[in-house]
């Protein structure tokens, strides 16, 4: 059956139905502000970077950690509402513990034992996931102060951040140079674009990891989130959350959401799988025409205020993580607790511990040559109820 759902400024065709051009153009001109932000341990300052879109949608960014810090979005009345879970000020991101909203690198999810091998030499990495390397180790990208600078054209505007990643950072080899651009387009889009060069063999992964709650960040659990994955397969893991290395059909499993289906309607199965992670933290393959191409990997609604986001990328796999691990004890935005399941990640990346799974694409980045990556969070409302 069709399904009808608006985007601003956007008329076309896509996998769950047809979209209708819409919205109501009541919010600030588009353009990009600045502001200082506190200071990191170290005494540097901090900023937050605050992107307009001029069609009522705002993302606040800030240059500690390339962090998203806020992006609202308005519901299908109008009504604005932050919709990724965080912190109000600089301190909760620099103790936060949770990656929110938070720029992961050198490499994103976990790397099994803190090894890997790569031309003969084996690396060890800093350990930070019982005896597995996570998101880039002890200290990784999100815990970093970037270089920030306004990029904006006449059209939308645009953030690029900056880091430089020493070699033996974390006990990854190789100089490695990272730019991180936000930028909102006219079609209602926040484009993120990665790109990053090396003077030494290297292996990279990285992802923006925002919690999305299109209810309103603190609004209660995504369990009615509908969710819909362009993944005939998914990466199984072991008891470390490890991926084992096979490639498994959907097909009659929990993890089939090639058709819509509510977040909580098979979290509690009786699945192996979903015991092991606590519900979803499973990287899906996705079903490119073309490696490398932009293509639609995750569309998710919210069915009482109807904000609806899509995810493009040109990434391989695509992190779904269910909020498993958020135990009450964070409290985040306006005094808000955040407890399991009141967030999820859709993480763009190639697969876990792939420098350990020469089967799966390769993230190796030779001397010289040059990373990019692409992710597009396109925002719109779910007109079916």
């Amino acid at each position: 059956m069709m399904k009808n759902y608006i985007f601003f400024g956007l008329l076309s065709l896509s996998l769950a139905g047809a979209m209708a051009l819409g919205g109501q153009d009541k919010s600030a001109p588009a353009g990009l502000k600045m502001q200082s932000w506190g200071k990191t341990p170290d005494g540097k300052v901090a900023h937050l970077y605050t992107l307009t879109n001029g069609k009522g949608i705002e993302a606040a960014i800030t240059d500690f950690g390339a962090t998203l810090v806020s992006l609202k979005v308005p519901d299908r009345g109008g009504k604005l509402a932050d919709v990724v879970l965080g912190y109000d000020s600089l301190e909760g991101y620099i103790t936060d513990k949770a990656y929110f909203g938070a720029t992961v690198g050198r490499y994103a999810n976990r790397i099994a034992h803190g090894k890997f091998t790569l031309n003969g030499v084996t690396y060890t990495l800093a350990k930070n996931n019982g005896e597995n390397s996570l998101h880039g180790g002890i200290r990784g990208f999100n815990k970093a102060l970037w270089s920030a600078r306004d990029v904006s054209t006449k059209d939308y505007p645009a953030l690029e951040l900056r880091y430089l990643s020493k070699d033996g950072e974390e006990g990854y080899p190789g100089n490695l140079s990272v730019q991180v651009v936000y930028s909102f387009t006219p079609r209602n889009e926040l484009k993120i674009e990665y790109s990053a060069t090396t003077d030494q063999d290297t292996v990279i992964n990285l992802t923006n990891h925002s919690y999305f709650n299109l209810g309103g960040e603190g609004s209660g659990n995504i369990l009615n989130h509908v969710l819909e994955l362009k993944a005939d397969r998914f990466t199984p893991i072991n008891a470390d959350l490890i991926p084992t290395g096979e490639l498994r059909d959907v097909s009659g499993t929990p993890f089939d959401f090639r058709k819509a289906t509510a977040i909580g309607a098979r979290i509690g199965q009786d699945d192996q799988q979903l015991k092991l992670a606590r519900g979803y933290d499973h990287n899906f393959v996705l079903n490119h025409q073309k490696p490398g191409d932009l293509t639609l990997a995750a569309m998710v609604y919210e069915p009482e205020g109807s904000r609806l986001l899509e995810v493009l990328t040109t990434e391989p796999g695509i992190q779904f993580y269910s909020g498993n691990f958020l135990d009450g004890t964070i409290r985040g935005k306006g005094g808000h607790i955040y407890n399991q399941r009141d967030g999820l990640c859709l993480e763009t990346q190639h697969f876990p511990d792939s420098p350990n799974h020469p089967e799966f694409p390769t993230t190796v980045l030779k001397a010289g040559a040059r990373f990019h990556s692409e992710t597009v969070l396109r925002f719109g409302i779910w007109l079916m109820h």
